[in-house]
């Protein structure tokens, strides 16, 4: 099995950064990729950003795309998410996610597509 802590939360002005991080430990060797998602109350939860771990592509949402950046570090297996810029509607729960599993069909952008999942952490920004 793998785990996945997240940390980092908080609560941050419009405006304002948050440094967000995912550590994995357990049988994280297959690990394929990386993802957050973000879900608030009565919304779906919604794809942030993945990034592929062994070719290091990224890639990130329509409404992050500038303003947050996901990065990795391969020996420890952690995933940060960097968010710039914040905005009111970026208020969530955020979710780190880890896809072990080779898929036949499937895109980082799914929900369904990743193996293992986070508790989340909140992030809350104010106006």
């Amino acid at each position: 099995q793998v785990q996945l802590v997240e940390s980092g939360g908080g609560l941050v002005q419009a405006g304002g950064s948050l440094r967000l991080s995912c550590t994995a430990s357990g049988r994280t060797f297959s690990t394929y990729a990386m993802g957050w998602f973000r879900q608030a109350p009565g919304k779906e939860r919604e794809f942030v950003a993945a990034i592929l771990w062994s070719v290091g592509n990224r890639y990130y949402g329509a409404s992050v795309k500038g303003r947050f950046t996901i990065s990795r570090d391969a020996a420890k297996t952690t995933v940060s998410l960097e968010m710039n810029s914040l905005k009111p509607e970026d208020t969530a729960v955020y979710y780190c996610a880890a896809d072990v599993t080779p898929k036949s069909r499937g895109t980082v952008y799914s929900v369904s597509n990743y193996d293992y999942w986070g508790q989340g952490t909140q992030v809350t920004v104010s106006s």
